[in-house]
């Protein structure tokens, strides 16, 4: 018996070459595909801190720059995200993230030379489609490089993207618009992303599926269609809650950091390098710190509770709401970036723990699909509505309250972040279950 199963582990081996990567390739991997998300962040960002030099020079409304950083970015983004992650789990990941980066790259560069709003809206879709094969397969190649018990940590530290990327975009893009104009800013940022794509496709390697799990793709099976996967997701409880919590959260945050710069425009009088200086650092370095540690606290106390890794996330949830409301009633702009400091944190501290989570729900020929319908869901709804929700509240308070109704459109989202921390509560209340049954349907 023991050499008959030396025999099949032998066959095996031959079959799926050993890829036992290095702690410091691991790292190096890591750190090159969170410079990826770092560019997708800095593209997609940089629209914000240039909605109003865009709105004065192409003569728009704020429900028009809703639409441009909202749904028009969004409805592609999220939905062609599906299709792409379907043929990550069945083809080369790393060759698909390559060209996602140097398709939205490239698209970015375009939003510099356009000169209606069509056209920019155009060029923006573009950038969606781009950005839309990035995520998933990069958060598919983790998961087959970090085992379970590291996982949060890394999709953390690869979340950082999120913030590293607000903080270039906001930082570079502040001044440069106010030097040299904001069509200038667009090429500035879009061009670094085409030396990131090459990096990735010339320095890394596809990772073997499953082998941070002890299993072999072979074990795993074909990879199943986009139906099964989402019913396997949709049928688990937690992930209901989950998904639901990630775009209420979702909803929140982008709806404040597309329109945050325009309102400390509007309501303080702030110049584009003041702003872009401002929340470069506090998004930078405190959102920054705010996606890692939640990540850490996940791992640390999931090791003893897997529900940790939700309850974490509410917590922060919670403790953002009454600060969000200080920082859109504060009577100075010093004032609000005081109380700004807890909203940057918390603003993509929820994503680490929610990605592992996501991924420990499926088996592995899943995890591109499933990364997919998560930001599906997330990206629709959080993406799509939430900063097209604060430019039509926007125009609808306009006639009561001015140039002060941006400030009150923006407070008025910001009840969605409790909304948010009860169903990553909820979420957690059958995570136990949810993955033993997912850990069961993969030895099926």
């Amino acid at each position: 018996m023991t050499d008959r199963a030396g025999a099949v582990s032998g066959a095996a081996a031959a079959a799926a070459p050993s890829q036992g990567f290095s702690p410091a390739y691991r790292n190096y991997a890591l750190f090159i595909l969170m410079l990826g998300y770092t560019a997708n962040y800095v593209d997609r960002q940089i629209l914000a801190i240039l909605l109003e030099p865009i709105k004065q020079d192409l003569g728009v409304s704020d429900t028009q720059l809703g639409f441009l950083s909202g749904i028009t970015f969004a409805i592609f983004y999220a939905t062609l995200g599906v299709p792409i992650a379907m043929l990550a789990d069945r083809t080369n990941r790393r060759n698909i993230v390559s060209a996602a980066i140097a398709i939205f790259s490239t698209m970015t560069v375009m939003c510099g030379f356009v000169t209606s709003f069509a056209q920019l809206a155009l060029a923006r879709i573009g950038v969606g489609i781009g950005e839309a094969g990035s995520s998933p397969p990069s958060h598919s190649m983790i998961s087959d490089m970090f085992p379970p018990e590291k996982r949060a940590s890394a999709m953390g530290i690869y979340s950082l993207g999120i913030n590293i990327g607000i903080l270039i975009g906001f930082l570079v893009g502040g001044w440069v618009s106010q030097w040299y104009g904001w069509r200038a800013a667009f090429l500035v940022v879009g061009a670094p992303g085409i030396l990131i794509a090459l990096l990735i496709r010339f320095t890394l390697k596809e990772p073997q599926r499953g082998h941070a799990d002890g299993t072999t793709a072979q074990a795993a099976g074909d990879a199943p269609k986009v139906g099964e996967v989402f019913r396997l997701l949709w049928s688990q409880r937690s992930f209901r809650h989950i998904s639901f919590a990630c775009a209420l959260a979702a909803f929140g945050g982008y709806a404040g950091v597309t329109w945050i710069p325009a309102f400390l425009m509007r309501s303080y009088q702030m110049s584009p390098g003041e702003i872009g200086t401002w929340l470069a650092l506090i998004i930078g370095f405190v959102g920054g710190a705010g996606t890692y540690a939640t990540a850490w606290a996940a791992d640390r106390y999931g090791k003893r509770d897997v529900r940790w890794n939700m309850w974490v996330v509410a917590i922060v949830m919670m403790v953002c709401f009454p600060l969000s409301i200080g920082l859109y009633l504060s009577p100075d702009k010093y004032w609000a970036m005081f109380f700004f400091l807890v909203p940057a944190f918390a603003g993509a501290a929820y994503i680490g723990p929610s990605l592992a989570m996501t991924q420990g729900l499926v088996v592995l020929r899943m995890r591109a699909v499933a990364s997919a319908v998560l930001f599906l869901i997330l990206n629709l709804i959080g993406m799509g509505l939430g900063p097209q929700a604060v430019g039509l509240i926007s125009d609808l308070y306009a006639p009561s309250f001015g140039q002060e109704s941006l400030r009150y459109a923006l407070l008025t989202v910001m009840v969605v972040w409790p909304w948010a921390a009860l169903h990553f509560w909820l979420g957690a209340s059958s995570l136990k279950e949810d993955l033993e049954r997912a850990r069961l349907h993969g030895l099926k």
